[in-house]
């Protein structure tokens, strides 16, 4: 076996991992939901970079609209890969697939009509690097971008927080972990300071849940 097809493979379970289980795919179900509450307060943009498009997870809800043009881009070609071959091919047919950084974006400045962001920030905990994502989305973007993330000001990030504090009290090793809880007032700050006002928010389920989608609208920088 080749180490493409190996690590094609790998990311292949990764993707097929977080579509198993009811519970999870009630989550699946509740993402797209807000994913299009999100575009329709986005005006249904016409053409969508979805980035990081991951295995594209919301390309069908992304598809729903029959006029609309979709790029897709990701850092991994494998992921892309998986992705075109998990797809039916009537939504495969409409999605344009490029890899790229979310540091620097292979398009232009205003390519697209909004940029569409479901599954970055989370996994982001340095504010300088959030802005210069921000930033480079300010310059791609011609009108909005759709952002989701954990933020603070919610049942389970209190929990979370005060799980971290009695871990780290009992002696525990700092804790480890590759998905951040943001605090509302600092992200809305960064959003601001990038150049985008808020359109609206919507959250996974309110005062309890971390998950939150934030409409952007790209103003003058």
């Amino acid at each position: 076996m080749s180490d493409q097809t190996s690590e094609q493979g790998k990311v292949r379970d990764y993707v097929q991992r977080h579509e198993q289980g009811f519970a999870r795919r009630l989550s699946l179900w509740r993402d797209a939901q807000l994913a299009r509450h999100a575009l329709r307060d986005a005006g249904e943009p016409g053409l969508v970079l979805d980035l990081p498009s991951g295995g594209g997870r919301f390309w069908p809800v992304l598809a729903e609209h029959a006029n609309r043009v979709i790029l897709a881009a990701d850092p991994s070609a494998d992921m892309l890969s998986v992705a075109e071959a998990q797809s039916p091919s009537h939504i495969r047919q409409r999605i344009r697939t490029f890899q790229s950084s979310v540091f620097s974006i292979g398009l232009s400045a205003n390519a697209v009509d909004c940029i569409f962001c479901m599954r970055l920030f989370h996994h982001v905990v340095d504010g300088g690097q959030r802005m210069e994502i921000l930033q480079e989305f300010h310059r791609v973007t011609r009108d909005t971008a759709i952002v989701a993330l954990w933020v603070d000001g919610n049942l389970k990030a209190w929990r979370r927080r005060r799980q971290d504090r009695c871990r780290l009290a009992g002696g525990a090793d700092e804790v480890t972990r590759n998905r951040f809880v943001v605090s509302r007032s600092d992200i809305e700050a960064e959003f601001a300071h990038a150049g985008f006002a808020i359109v609206d928010h919507h959250d996974f389920l309110p005062g309890y849940a971390m998950w939150r989608v934030y409409v952007l609208r790209k103003t003058a920088n």
